[in-house]
């Protein structure tokens, strides 16, 4: 009965606490996702902003320096290149831009989750795209549609949004392929008090969601561990508590094999303690009707 009880009491235990974990585990990791994303975003929303300043001074620098005027690097009329689909364009500043801020978007690559640093005008035209994406034109149509996105005009419902925004950190999301989720981070680029355009990062969540994964399971692993060690804690802990329970159950018995004689001691003063008081009256009280009946037989 003992080991029964034992049995019952540390796996209603078990459960509970199963549950209490699992709880736990669910909000910890629920709160450090957040807390990743949150990180990732405010990571984003500084680099853009940074970026947007960088290539702010930096036309303004070559205005500055007569490499070209104010209107011309505010050029909208788009010089298409031909041999090209989608088309590509040339404008009055994208030659600079190709030597003055290509270095400086790869740099933003130093972040593993970064896939795209550019800078793009109003119109969401991009002078000078990141090296990965700006391969050597090889003449094959198809493999240079998919290689080099550089001097393209990027007005799709994202693009333009981001081209056109006014405010810093602006957040989009979308999907480059199968469980990848990127976000994009804008903020404006301002020449001489005027809106150039936005300055672009492109953010992979893949590897969010790994970190995010591998912090479920060690999170699972580590709560698992303790779940086991709390069990045969509780286990030890119950079978402890229990000890004077074994030990009364014998003695009941006893009494009940007639062994009267054995006084039955209450050694705690919880319910346990009070049960085994109980049965020491009757315990004398049995041995008591016993000594009358056995005086009674005697004469």
């Amino acid at each position: 009965m003992f080991k029964k009880i034992t049995f019952k009491v540390t796996f209603v235990v078990s459960i509970l606490l199963l549950v209490v974990v699992g709880v736990g585990a669910w909000f910890i990791n629920a709160q450090e996702g957040r807390s990743l994303e949150k990180q990732l975003r405010e990571r984003g929303r500084i680099e853009s902003i940074i970026g947007a300043k960088i290539v702010g001074r930096i036309l303004e620098e070559a205005i500055d320096n007569g490499v070209f005027t104010l209107n011309e690097a505010f050029d909208t009329e788009y010089e298409e290149i031909p041999g090209f689909d989608p088309p590509k364009y040339h404008t009055k500043y994208d030659f600079y831009l190709d030597k003055a801020i290509l270095d400086l978007q790869e740099e933003f690559f130093k972040d593993p989750s970064i896939t795209a640093a550019i800078a793009v005008d109003r119109n969401g035209y991009l002078p000078t795209h990141n090296m990965r994406y700006q391969q050597p034109i090889t003449g094959d149509v198809e493999k240079d549609r998919l290689g080099n996105h550089t001097k393209q005009v990027f007005n799709d419902p994202i693009g333009i949004k981001a081209a056109q925004n006014r405010q810093e950190g602006f957040l989009q999301f979308y999907q480059r392929g199968e469980g990848d989720v990127t976000w994009d981070i804008a903020s404006p680029i301002m020449v001489k008090g005027k809106h150039w355009g936005n300055f672009r990062i492109g953010f992979s969540l893949l590897r969010t969601n790994e970190e995010k994964a591998s912090l479920r399971n060690t999170l699972l692993l580590t709560l698992a561990a303790i779940l086991v060690a709390a069990i045969i804690v509780i286990t030890a802990g119950i079978k402890f508590a229990l000890s004077p329970l074994e030990k009364l159950t014998q003695q009941v018995l006893d009494l009940a094999d007639g062994q009267i004689e054995e006084p039955i001691v209450a050694k705690t003063d919880d319910e346990i303690g009070h049960m085994a008081k109980a049965l020491e009256r009757l315990r004398i009280s049995l041995r008591a009707a016993m000594n009358r009946l056995r005086k009674k037989t005697d004469l």
